[in-house]
């Protein structure tokens, strides 16, 4: 399973595949770091969101690297648990690297300030531990729905991306304040509002996010794997 996953993730990168998600991620954080400085948390709260869209494009774009039939035949030689978990394994590690780099990017722009005294926000180091949650958050939803949108359910490339751009708005739709059905998207803008309100969000906040994004996750890759059997 490793190696494939090596092997989806060089044919990733080689192919030339990356270079858009790249420039995308690039013009992303430029455009939410190069402004005022903002407080840690709520700077990689948002970071997260904006993201949240390009991971899932990643995510798809790894799935969808592979030929077919070259699919189908790495689904015989390992087994369709090992080989649909290759691949979620290449995208994941594709993403933990765009992560890192959202968490880097608002060095070069001096895009984070100090909490400002007496104001009850979290400490430079709280937020950005707070930061890599929303991200790591962010990511596994993300990785559910590029799954979601590839082409080993969706057989074609229309239906997944409209796939991809419907979760995507959804996630947003979903998650403004109001929405009268939240739970049916992952917590990505959730996590980005508790962490904007000024103060560390409370520990039992942060478990129910967490829970929330792992329950979501795991449904939608339920989903993935029922489809992949039948249409794979």
């Amino acid at each position: 399973m490793i190696a494939l996953a090596r092997m989806r993730t060089a044919g990733f990168l080689r192919s030339g595949r990356a270079l858009a998600p790249l420039v995308a991620v690039l013009v992303v954080l430029s455009v939410l770091h190069g402004g005022a400085a903002s407080p840690p948390a709520s700077a990689y709260g948002y970071s997260a969101a904006a993201l949240f869209a390009v991971l899932a494009w990643i995510t798809k774009l790894v799935l969808d690297t592979e030929p077919d039939v070259q699919r189908r035949l790495a689904r015989v030689a390992v087994g369709g648990l090992r080989e649909a978990a290759a691949g979620l394994l290449a995208a994941a590690v594709l993403g933990l690297g765009v992560c890192l780099l959202a968490m880097l990017a608002p060095i070069p722009f001096g895009g984070i300030r100090s909490p400002l005294p007496g104001s009850g926000e979290p400490s430079t180091a709280v937020g950005v531990l707070l930061g890599v949650l929303a991200h790591l958050l962010a990511l596994l939803g993300a990785l559910a729905l590029g799954a979601l949108s590839g082409r080993a359910v969706t057989r074609r490339v229309l239906p997944g991306v409209a796939v991809l751009v419907t979760g995507s708005v959804l996630t947003v739709v979903l998650g403004l304040r109001g929405s009268i059905a939240p739970w049916l998207a992952p917590p990505v803008m959730a996590t980005a509002r508790a962490l904007s309100e000024g103060t560390a969000p409370a520990a039992g906040v942060l478990l129910g996010l967490a829970g929330w994004a792992l329950l979501w996750c795991a449904a939608a890759l339920a989903l993935y794997a029922r489809l992949r059997r039948g249409r794979s």
